[in-house]
């Protein structure tokens, strides 16, 4: 019994391994595809300088140069890495302990509800918050800060630093946390629950398995389900960035989260919600599809 026991212990932490390596390796690729678009969409949500994407994305490259495109790059490149490997071993290991209680039930069909896929896509959201929220902050913070001599930070421990040094860790360097749980597990428990209808759509319309589904479909599908987490949590995401970017002490213009929504629907109405929408969306497809292959590409080449 209590050999039984370890193996299926060592199963279940290979599992997870697995899960944490694709993730990772979705991650990568996630940042180096999205970076630029992320920028744009910032410097939209955050100032009233730009007239639409196409005037951000010219002003910064005239302004700036092209480097600035991947302006904060390597908190995301080590965090993001780090937050979709989070993700991914967080959903699926909730989608795991679904299938093990289902099993209890329903021995013949211990497959997830579609409400227990939003759950355990919302589950990995809120983990994934405590490794976001900061990271996010500090690129927010180097992507919104003035250029050349006018710069705040040097880099982006020197970020961290001066934010944890305004109010402390929780409300300096975490400002913004509870926006970015709501946002979290509403983006990723739509993101997941999209992908894995999808998935499970095209096997069973085509008698087929899972593994058996083309990386173009996979992408796809993936770039589909991109699309949908962010018409679920934009406005969640507006909130935040506003609150990231916000000034400290005498500074600071919205006193949090209720009060940064209220302030936004005052002096913007519903579209305050929606500015950068576009330039969002349309990274969303490619970077949400090249995460979603390159992890079942991953998933497949390790088992």
């Amino acid at each position: 019994m209590a050999t039984s026991d370890t193996k299926t212990e060592a199963g279940g932490l290979t599992r997870t391994l697995k899960d944490l390596f694709a993730g990772a390796a979705g991650g990568i690729a996630q940042v180096l595809l999205g970076q630029p678009f992320d920028i744009v969409k910032v410097r939209l949500q955050t100032s009233s300088e730009y007239s639409n994407a196409l005037d951000c994305a010219t002003k910064i490259f005239r302004n700036e140069g092209a480097f600035a495109f991947y302006k904060g790059t390597l908190t995301p490149l080590i965090g993001i890495g780090a937050c979709v490997s989070v993700q991914f071993g967080a959903f699926h290991e909730a989608r795991r302990r679904f299938e093990a209680l289902n099993s209890k039930h329903s021995p013949v069909h211990p497959g997830l509800s579609y409400t227990q896929y939003y759950l355990s896509g919302a589950f990995a959201g809120i983990a994934n918050s405590v490794i976001s929220g900061p990271i996010e902050h500090v690129r927010i913070r180097l992507q919104t800060q003035p250029h050349g001599a006018a710069r705040l930070y040097s880099g982006p421990i020197d970020c961290i630093r001066k934010l944890s040094a305004h109010s402390g860790v929780l409300r300096g360097l975490y400002r913004g946390e509870l926006v970015t749980i709501f946002r979290e597990a509403q983006a990723y428990g739509v993101w997941f629950l999209t992908f894995e209808y999808l998935m499970n759509a095209d096997a069973a319309r085509n008698k087929i398995k899972r593994e058996q589904i083309s990386t173009l479909k996979v992408a796809a599908y993936g770039g589909l389900a991109g699309e949908a987490l962010w018409l679920a949590s934009y406005p969640f995401d507006v909130v935040k960035s506003k609150m990231q970017s916000d000034g400290f002490g005498d500074r600071m213009r919205y006193r949090g989260m209720r009060d940064c929504f209220a302030q936004t629907y005052r002096r913007e109405g519903m579209r305050g919600f929606w500015k950068g929408i576009g330039p969002t969306l349309l990274r969303a497809m490619p970077v949400s599809a090249g995460t979603f292959a390159v992890v079942e590409l991953t998933m497949r080449a390790i088992n």
